[in-house]
């Protein structure tokens, strides 16, 4: 917008339209499926959280590799027992840094956010319209 010189820049406001969801994902290569889990922060503790959903969800006699951006909190001393203990069933493989196009849930995210509606409000709302567009025939 132009302004003459001998008149002050005018200020705009408006509320901030960008809104963000924590929601962890994984998509089994093999399958097509697609886990994911809500969470208020991504921390070390909702990451644990998310990899018991996993392990739940895991094919018996398989094994699951989750391919992984370098997040603090995947690294966080916190698992170092729970991935100890589920060594035989899982393996966490980590992407070189600022790597995101090597991730395949990034795909996934993409096209999330392309069928999720732009003037949802809450979670629980954006979960919904998830579930419903994510999974719907033709997808």
């Amino acid at each position: 917008m132009w302004v003459p010189p001998e008149i002050k820049d005018p200020i705009l406001r408006h509320a901030p339209t960008r809104k963000s969801v924590a929601c962890f994902g994984a998509v089994s290569l093999h399958s097509g499926q697609f886990v994911r889990m809500m969470c208020a922060i991504f921390n070390a503790v909702t990451f644990q959280s998310f990899l018991k959903r996993l392990l739940r969800q895991q094919t018996p006699g398989r094994r699951m590799m989750l391919v992984l951006d370098n997040a603090r909190y995947h690294h966080a001393i916190l698992l170092a027992p729970f991935l100890r203990s589920h060594a035989r069933h899982l393996r966490l493989l980590f992407l070189p840094p600022y790597s995101p196009q090597l991730a395949p849930i990034e795909r996934v995210w993409k096209l999330t956010r392309r069928l999720a509606k732009a003037d949802i409000d809450d979670r629980q709302e954006w979960n919904e319209s998830m579930t419903c567009n994510w999974f719907r025939p033709g997808n």
